[in-house]
């Protein structure tokens, strides 16, 4: 299996130079190949492929449910790996009509689309009725960070996660690029058939509109960000039903779409 992290040396520098001591994160270009061609390749840690290569076709439309996908491998090479899917014929031929190329940087979300419509698709509707307390928001903001091993290792890797009340933190997956994990969370929680309607979705970055897109898809009816959205998220948030909760940090956050579901 291709390492996750790395330790380096680096030469450190307060009042003077020493040498140094610190662990960085992999990235690896990681293809998506559907049916037997590329349909991606994304920059990625190479971890959880098949939450990867799972949510992603699920977040980018190209089956509608896992039942749609038939058979899932890995393959290694020097250069990086193949998550390879087999999807469903009628999948298949949907897929071959549009399909593009998409080489991009770590987790870039939007590289290869071929369309303003494409990037600008409409957001699924979000029927989830959880509600949360403005204690419980702390309670999963301060869940998120002790949970991310590779992030304390590397301090440089983004993380998304579910958590619900009572249960806590349930699932998370981290990775080098902020769409890369919540495509893995994505995946992780339709291959565990995990309950998405009843848990807040966390997420260690900014959010941008097809971050919103993306948990859409996942069901989640609360999203909860450290950092702040953009407008077009904001609007995509709204048209979705979606309570957007950003800017949460431990002495606070702010709401920004969806106050009904914030007690």
């Amino acid at each position: 299996m291709i390492a996750t992290h790395a330790p380096v040396a680096p030469l450190k520098w307060n009042t003077g130079l020493a040498p140094g001591h610190r662990v960085i994160p992999e990235e690896t270009a990681v293809a998506i190949v559907v049916n037997g061609g590329t349909h991606a390749v994304m920059m990625a840690t190479p971890a959880d492929l098949e939450d990867f290569a799972t949510g992603f076709a699920l977040t980018e439309g190209i089956v509608d449910s896992l039942g749609e996908i038939e058979r899932f491998e890995v393959l290694e090479y020097e250069t990086g790996v193949e998550a390879r899917l087999w999807v469903a014929a009628g999948r298949a031929r949907a897929l071959a009509a549009r399909r593009r190329a998409m080489a991009g940087p770590t987790g870039c979300g939007l590289c290869g689309i071929e369309s303003l419509g494409e990037a600008m698709r409409p957001v699924r509707p979000v029927a989830a009725g959880l509600t949360l307390s403005a204690a419980q928001v702390l309670e999963a903001v301060a869940s998120l960070r002790p949970a991310q091993s590779l992030n304390a290792l590397t301090q440089a890797v983004h993380a998304a996660g579910l958590w619900s009340p009572g249960e806590g933190l349930s699932l998370l997956r981290e990775d080098v690029g902020r769409h890369n994990a919540l495509d893995k969370l994505v995946g992780a929680a339709a291959r565990q058939g995990a309950d998405t309607t009843g848990a807040a979705l966390l997420l260690t970055s900014r959010v941008s509109i097809e971050m919103v897109q993306k948990a859409a898809v996942l069901g989640a009816g609360i999203v909860i960000a450290v950092s702040a959205p953009t407008a077009t998220a904001l609007r995509a948030a709204t048209a979705a039903g979606i309570t957007l909760v950003a800017i949460a940090r431990a002495d606070g956050f702010e709401i920004f779409t969806g106050e009904e579901r914030i007690i």
